[in-house]
């Protein structure tokens, strides 16, 4: 099905009794199901099975090139070599010791496992911002433009700017004892400050937990105690529709539940000024009365204001755990997930990179939230492992509980852009397509199938070319 984005040598027919001594080879994680080689000439792709080509321009145009020969492909050591090929792409610290790949999902072999590049030591912060500004000369490219509830509230976010903030970001979790291994649970809006925590627990080695900003308080206690967080960020406010949503408030009843059930892992609360809740002055918004505790909670802005702009990275191994993100749980408890370094990595850079056949010049937006797995990685990690550009919005969330979301992640993701993707307008995303000149877009059919209801004229009216 993705037969469009390869750029093949000049293809063989042998007939319809060719297919008799044809092999199909299996190309693991590369979005490509199976290329089907003739055993008459292993050099040549017969066909991409179940596709046609695409667009002549797409063939012209895509990062993709595949020049395989069927010799190199069934040797087993080719898996090894590819990967060896992407990892050569981002800066090891210390290389691997080990194979690239190691596994075993067999338990009649002995115990489940996988290891990718074992013994190797990087950073994934180092290799999303630094490598791009100090090797990569891309300082002052755009990492996101951001996009607010309104229109007067927007703002324009470079690598070099990334790369302050999130140093910063570090240092103030340093500060407040945050060290390599310990847990940092996330639970803020569509916000760059959501962006500079992820990056800012990865550079000094904590394990970051983004809870999307929709769960209730009972969904953030259990999500908080299960993972034994230390360090809470959370913002005063969100918009749900018109309506106003103390965060905070939410946050403190969260942390007031888990300590009744005996866990009070939290010593620190480090809460944001929502910039679209802030007055002229900077001030909170004075709608929103934010519950304090002096000696726990402290502001994002003051602890910024003078930290350090110099963090040296943690360089983790290989297989150190990244990140956990927590399933729905609309069929029950949520289960934490764990996402190590290097193969995430690997593996989101090469996605972002050929399933969007991203190109350097490009502007690329995805609807969903930074709270489900397909924000972490591709608004997050995958776009920047690449040094792309990025539209990041700001959404007036829909706030689900466990029994609320029984559909899972499809209904829970493409739902959350300003409630539904008519609002304030059924042009809202042509809008800011044409604002900021989106080349890629990411969103799903439910959306898409929304959109098709009103027609084509507010897609005429808001974009004369798309």
């Amino acid at each position: 099905r993705f037969s469009h984005r390869l750029r093949l040598p000049e293809r063989v027919d042998h007939g319809a009794s060719a297919l008799t001594d044809c092999l199909v080879v299996p190309l693991p994680r590369l979005g490509i199901d199976r290329l089907a080689y003739s055993t008459q000439n292993p050099q040549v792709p017969r066909r991409p099975l179940g596709g046609t080509r695409g667009p002549p321009q797409f063939e012209r145009d895509c990062c993709i090139s595949i020049h395989f020969t069927l010799k190199r492909v069934l040797k087993c050591e080719f898996i090894s070599a590819f990967w060896k090929e992407v990892a050569d792409e981002f800066f090891w610290k210390k290389p691997a010791t080990g194979p690239m790949l190691q596994y075993n999902f067999d338990v009649t072999k002995g115990n489940i496992f996988v290891k990718c590049m074992e013994g190797a030591k990087t950073n994934m912060c180092y290799n999303v911002l630094d490598r791009h500004v100090r090797e990569g000369n891309l300082g002052e490219k755009v990492a996101y433009y951001w996009e607010g509830n309104s229109p007067e509230h927007h703002t324009t976010i470079t690598y070099g700017q990334m790369l302050s903030h999130v140093c910063r970001c570090a240092n103030v979790l340093k500060r407040m004892g945050v060290r390599k291994g310990d847990r940092v649970s996330i639970y803020l809006p569509m916000i760059p400050e959501l962006v500079y925590t992820m990056l800012a627990c990865a550079r000094i080695g904590a394990v970051h937990s983004v809870v999307f900003a929709g769960f209730s308080s009972e969904s953030l206690c259990e999500r908080i105690m299960d993972a034994q967080s230390s360090v809470l960020v959370t913002a005063d406010g969100v918009y749900r529709g018109d309506k106003l949503i103390n965060l905070k408030q939410i946050s403190d009843e969260a942390l007031e539940k888990s300590r009744e059930k005996g866990s009070s892992s939290i010593s620190k609360c480090l809460v944001i000024k929502h910039q679209a809740l802030r007055t002229k002055t900077g001030s909170s918004c004075n709608k929103l009365q934010t519950p304090w505790d002096s000696e726990r909670d402290e502001w994002w802005d003051e602890a910024m204001s003078d930290s350090s702009e110099d963090c040296e990275p943690e360089w983790l191994d290989a297989e150190d755990p990244l990140f956990i993100l927590y399933t729905s749980g609309s069929t029950g408890k949520p289960k934490g997930v764990v996402h190590t370094v290097a193969g995430y990595l690997l593996y989101t850079f090469l996605t972002f990179k050929c399933v969007f056949d991203y190109h350097h010049d490009d502007v690329y937006w995805c609807t969903a939230d930074i709270g489900w797995i397909t924000g972490h990685s591709y608004i997050t990690y995958g776009p920047l492992a690449n040094g792309a550009t990025s539209v990041l919005v700001s959404k007036r969330q829909n706030f689900y509980s466990r029994v609320s979301a029984p559909y899972g992640l499809n209904v829970v993701v493409w739902f959350q852009f300003e409630g539904i993707p008519v609002h304030p307008h059924v042009g809202r995303f042509w809008e800011i397509i044409e604002k900021y000149k989106v080349t890629k877009f990411y969103t799903a059919p439910t959306a898409i199938r929304l959109l098709m209801k009103y027609g084509q004229e507010p897609l005429q009216k808001s974009v004369a070319d798309v």
